[in-house]
Parts: C-alpha cells; sequence; structure tokens
C-alpha cells in the first residue's frame, strides 16, 4: 500500500470557500517533507495545468499524482455535458502526467442543495433521490466515466460523500447497483462512510470488490453528537474538526488497515483531513497523520 495525501488537507476544498491558502508549490513540498509518495490534484487550477510544468513539478519531488476529485450535479441533466467536459479536461492532464496511478475521483457536486447539506449525518428517506432521479444520476456518472475512460484510459471511481445524494451507505449500494463496475469503482472514504452512518470496516467488507482508491480519514463521534443538537450542516461540522487527525477520532484504522492487508490491496491510501482555509497547521497535521500510519506499519 502506497501512502498519498491531498490538497483538501491544506484547506484546497471544491466549495470555493473564502479565505487565504498555501500555494501550491509550498503545499508540495509539505507533503515530501512529511513523508508522503503521492498526492491528489486538488481543484482544478491549484496545481499547474500545464501538463509539462505538473510533470516537472511532481517529478522534482518524486511525487506521483494519483487522483483528481471532479465534482458533477448529477441530478440535473441539463448540468452532465459540463460535467464531463471538466472531467475529460482533467483527465487529459492526469493522463499526461502519470497514466499509471492516476484516478478521475467523480463525486457529486456536495453542498449545492441546501436541504442535504443542512441534513448531512442525518439523511431520512424524504431526502433520497426519487427512482427517475436515481435513473437521471446513475447514467450521467456512468457515462462520465466511460467517456474519461474511452478517451484517456483512465479509470474512473466514484467518492460517496456528505451533502451530496449519495452519502449514506443504502445510497452507494444503490448508485453501484445502477451502473456497470467495468466503467465505474468506489472511491471508499472511512470518514465519510462513517459521518454517513455506516461502519467502515463493514463498508470495506460489503464494497469491497468495487474498491478501487482508498480515503483515510478520520471521524469524531463526540462532534457528531453537536451536529445533531445543534443541527450544524456540514460546513459547520467541518470547521468545527468533525474530521480530525488520524488516531484521534473514531475510526478503527488498525482493523480497516488489517481488512485491506487480508484481501491484499495494493493500491493508494490517500489520506484527506479536510479543514476549512486557515484551521490549524497543515503541515504539522500531516506529519501527525503520517506517523501515525507509520505506527500501524504503513
Amino acid at each position: 500500500m502506497k501512502i498519498a495525501n491531498a490538497p483538501c488537507s491544506w484547506g484546497i476544498l471544491e466549495f470555493g470557500l473564502d479565505g487565504e491558502t498555501d500555494s501550491y508549490d509550498k503545499v508540495m513540498d509539505e507533503m515530501l517533507a512529511t513523508g508522503y509518495d503521492g498526492t491528489e490534484l486538488g481543484d482544478w487550477g491549484f496545481f499547474p495545468t500545464n501538463s509539462d510544468e505538473l510533470k516537472a513539478e511532481l517529478s522534482r519531488r518524486n511525487l506521483n499524482l494519483v487522483g483528481a476529485f471532479v465534482p458533477v450535479n448529477f441530478v440535473n441533466k441539463n448540468d452532465h455535458q459540463a460535467g464531463e467536459e471538466l472531467a475529460l479536461k482533467t483527465a487529459r492532464l492526469m493522463q499526461s502526467a502519470d497514466p499509471e496511478n492516476a484516478r478521475i475521483v467523480l463525486s457529486d457536486e456536495n453542498g449545492k442543495n441546501p436541504i442535504r447539506t443542512k441534513n448531512t449525518g442525518r439523511i431520512k428517506p424524504e431526502h433520497q433521490l426519487s427512482d427517475s432521479q436515481w435513473s437521471v444520476y446513475a447514467d450521467g456518472a456512468e457515462t462520465v466515466a466511460r467517456r474519461v475512460y474511452d478517451e484517456t484510459g483512465l479509470k474512473s471511481v466514484f467518492h460517496h460523500h456528505c451533502a451530496g445524494y449519495v452519502e449514506t451507505p443504502d445510497e452507494i449500494e444503490e448508485l453501484l447497483k445502477r451502473t456497470d463496475p467495468e466503467h465505474l469503482s468506489l472511491c471508499f472514504d472511512t470518514g465519510h462512510y462513517a459521518f454517513g452512518g455506516g461502519n467502515p470496516v463493514e463498508g470495506l467488507k460489503k464494497f469491497y470488490n468495487r474498491i478501487d482508491h482508498v480515503h483515510f480519514k478520520d471521524w469524531d463521534r463526540n462532534i457528531f453528537l453537536n451536529v445533531k443538537e445543534n443541527g450544524w450542516d456540514y460546513f459547520e461540522a467541518v470547521g468545527n474538526g468533525i474530521f480530525c487527525e488520524l488516531g484521534k477520532g473514531s475510526i478503527d484504522f488498525q482493523t480497516v488497515l488489517n481488512e485491506l492487508k487480508n484481501r491484499n490491496y495494493n493500491g493508494w491510501i490517500v489520506v484527506e483531513q479536510d479543514i476549512l482555509p486557515g484551521m490549524g497547521s497543515p503541515i504539522e497535521s500531516a506529519l501527525r497523520n503520517r506517523n501515525f500510519l507509520k505506527s500501524l506499519g504503513v
């Protein structure tokens, strides 16, 4: 198993939030300094979008480029074309930089729907997609993944994510039932799975045959109790530290790792500690997260 990190651990998030963030070269340097072997791309335009420049920046730090988060408003068919264009643009850049390791990490345009954003971690049946909406959603996700593969040869994985329409274990299962495993695999995120109401170890066992990319994110059950008590939305939960440093939350990462090892998983593990711009010291958290994983044998 190989360990990477992602720009979201430095407050580089897809939501267009206000706040000053570090430059891409500082983020790359700090990933290297804290012991990571790879990185995800982050928001389009954060890392260089010229393939030669991007390859040079990665190469001089000996970093692999392992994934790129691509949000698409799959629930609205009218937004599928724009999502496909973004995915293809991203895939071309990734393919030129690191075709062996790169994955397109498709996801919902999380945070767009106010009901889902407000009720994250507390999703009820009335908040979920109808059958007809599911058909539009799943068809869009599979179509984008197929186009990416046909044009670039890159594989796509779907990232279940709180504040989006694929958050709970049942919603993950529904999406996978409606999509072809030949075209769309799963990015399994431990923190979002727990926040969405599942047990990450059980989720790994249930969905392992579709998993092709893994995010390690911790989740604090005590903060989640405050989410429920105070009615916090997704952004308030993140701002209050629900995704804490690895080993400081409620996820049993040793058992998660044992499950991956028992199944001979040899792909990337990407550490993600979603923070808002200005929260904490990303380099110090990145180092503690890496040292925690070393203490578990990876």
